[in-house]
């Protein structure tokens, strides 16, 4: 997320931790996701596009970046005089804003549009608040294939697309390049094996230093949980049954992808266990951690740093370098009222073109949300300033799986991440973990 570095941080990990029901949600149950257009939907229209409208949107930024919003504000409303937008951040962190919506949906005090994580749209697509635009992003004037496709399935759980992306990022691997020098140790590479991997932490590893070859986060939440998925992938397996209604994540692809972690943990101690995920980014920038799974965020910090550091393609398996995607969204909300929903499509739509894009996300420091953006002048220059920036904006074509959408999801995330953790800091046998986490996953999904 945008709000500040460390919070789109902190979103991973609280996301999972703090599930919450939102009202409005009993009696739903959506359909697996699709990532097009709902066959009943219909364009939204105006009952007068000259009538005034007001507006509420709610951030989810921080003063930095919502000085930047509220410039798109003032755009947008003199081109439209007849509309005004009331923006705000909405809560006092970006993870307080769903706990808030279930209140406004109670309450009716909710707003037209609101900035969400994606681990969010199963509870906000199911409450009965949110509107259907998938008609409208059908319009091939949206263009809305250059957005990536695990943003687009984020943005559309149950197959009603409930708003747009906001922000795209994904997981590729950071080394230090102090660390390869001192060491003598040649760079990863796009072609790199996990073995390879392996290989490499274990001999950057100098405990003695408080030097560590690489770094996985143990807390348990979304973000120890959404790392281990591309190696699942790329094993072959995947976190849920076709039908969405059961976990397989305990598979044979998956225990090969936990293990494979517990080795370099337990046996190898080569891996720094992060128990806030707060600290690696840190501890990478000042050349403890000689390699880091992490993404677009880290930028920020290890720039700062002044760290000597490059960017490449996660390791593979088989020539299969797949990623995972967390895309954020922009959620619009229905109100019964025809004129606040067509204007809130209007913005966000406005929002998330690449002329406003670039100016937005590709300015504060995120991905541009869009394919072509990659060729202008505002991100090349960008890109030319920040080392690893293109390779993560084009790694988006390797997130080829998207997380779950499903309402469970929050659950099985849950089970799985606590199991992950407790494994990774020696505790249990792998496959006996998962399959008791698999058992609390279906029991979260059948619950929905």
């Amino acid at each position: 997320m945008t709000a500040s570095r460390p919070t789109r941080r902190s979103a991973l990990v609280l996301a999972v931790l703090t599930p919450l029901a939102l009202a409005g949600c009993a009696g739903v149950d959506p359909e697996p996701t699709d990532s097009g257009p709902s066959s009943s939907a219909t364009p939204l229209a105006a009952e007068d596009p000259n009538a005034k409208v007001e507006l509420v949107w709610w951030t989810g930024q921080e003063s930095d970046a919502q000085k930047i919003l509220d410039a798109k504000v003032a755009a947008f409303t003199k081109q439209h005089p007849n509309v005004s937008i009331r923006s705000s951040s909405g809560a006092a962190t970006t993870d307080d804003l769903l706990q808030k919506l279930s209140a406004g949906f109670a309450a009716g005090t909710y707003p037209d549009i609101s900035y969400a994580f994606g681990s969010w749209a199963s509870e906000l697509g199911a409450s009965g608040k949110t509107l259907d635009i998938s008609a409208d992003v059908a319009d091939p004037a949206v263009k809305w294939d250059e957005i990536s496709a695990a943003a687009r399935e984020t943005a559309s759980p149950g197959g009603r697309t409930i708003g747009f992306p906001a922000l795209v990022d994904n997981l590729a691997l950071f080394y230090n390049k102090t660390l390869f020098d001192a060491a003598g140790v040649e760079y990863p590479t796009e072609q790199m094996t996990w073995d390879e991997f392996r290989a490499t932490a274990k001999k950057l590893s100098d405990p003695s230093r408080n030097v560590f070859g690489t770094s996985f986060d143990v807390t348990g939440g979304e973000g120890t949980t959404w790392a281990m998925w591309p190696q699942l992938w790329q094993n072959g397996g995947q976190i849920l049954s076709s039908d969405e209604k059961s976990a397989t994540f305990n598979s044979d692809a998956g225990v090969r992808a936990v293990q494979f972690w517990r080795d370099m943990a337990v046996e190898d101690k080569s891996v720094y266990l992060d128990q806030t995920a707060e600290k690696a980014i840190g501890l990478f920038a000042s050349n403890n951690i000689a390699m880091l799974i992490t993404g677009p965020w880290a930028l920020f910090d290890v720039g700062g740093a002044k760290t000597d550091y490059g960017v490449t393609l996660l390791p593979g398996t088989d020539g299969d370098h797949q990623t995972v995607s967390g895309p954020d969204l922009w959620v619009l909300f229905d109100h019964q009222d025809r004129n606040r929903a067509y204007w809130s499509y209007q913005f966000i739509r406005f929002l998330t073109d690449p002329a406003q894009d670039l100016t937005w996300n590709v300015v504060f420091g995120n991905l541009p949300l869009r394919s072509s953006e990659i060729q202008s002048p505002e991100f090349q220059a960008k890109a030319k300033v920040t080392p690893g920036y293109e390779l993560l904006a084009t790694n988006l074509e390797n997130a080829k799986n998207k997380r779950p959408t499903v309402e469970g999801y929050v659950g099985l995330s849950a089970a799985y991440g606590k199991a992950v953790a407790r494994l990774l800091q020696g505790e249990g046998e792998v496959k006996s973990a998962l399959d008791e986490a698999a058992k609390a996953a279906d029991r979260a999904l059948a619950d929905q």
